[in-house]
């Protein structure tokens, strides 16, 4: 299994183990398989664990990570408006380089998805792309 799918594991089924330091740990744990059609049933098995079901940044696992994840509903509000598709898309695959996904803190799941299709890159593709159109429904108006 590669590292990429490791993490992801790890984060779309994060489970809290309390240390008697109080600390957090995030329990590495084989990755679900999702229909690629439902945006929603991804955001909710793969990125709501640290996003939240609701996409402000406050998952189960937001308190175990080094920096808080990003409230996706206002991704629009921060770009004048515009939904900004292709830079959520380049975030999802892996080619973006932003301060929270350089230390990949956020699983690259556009390897995570390739692994899952087996190579199939317009699986991988209808994946990150209904799963973008997912996160712009939560947008705040």
């Amino acid at each position: 299994m590669t590292r990429s799918v490791m993490m992801a594991a790890a984060l779309s089924c994060f489970i809290f183990s309390a240390a008697a330091d109080d600390s957090k740990v995030i329990k590495r744990v084989p990755t679900s398989q999702t229909s690629p059609s439902s945006g929603k049933d991804m955001f909710n098995t793969y990125c709501a664990v640290c996003h939240g079901k609701d996409g402000k940044g406050n998952g189960p696992a937001a308190a175990a990570l080094k920096k808080t994840p990003a409230d996706v509903t206002t991704l629009a509000a921060r770009n004048n408006g515009k939904f900004p598709e292709l830079r959520v898309y380049s975030t999802i695959q892996g080619d973006s380089e932003t301060i929270a996904h350089g230390s990949r803190d956020m699983p690259v799941w556009g390897s995570v998805f390739q692994d899952m299709s087996r190579g199939t890159q317009s699986e991988v593709q209808l994946r990150i792309t209904n799963l973008i159109a997912y996160v712009q429904t939560l947008q705040v108006k």
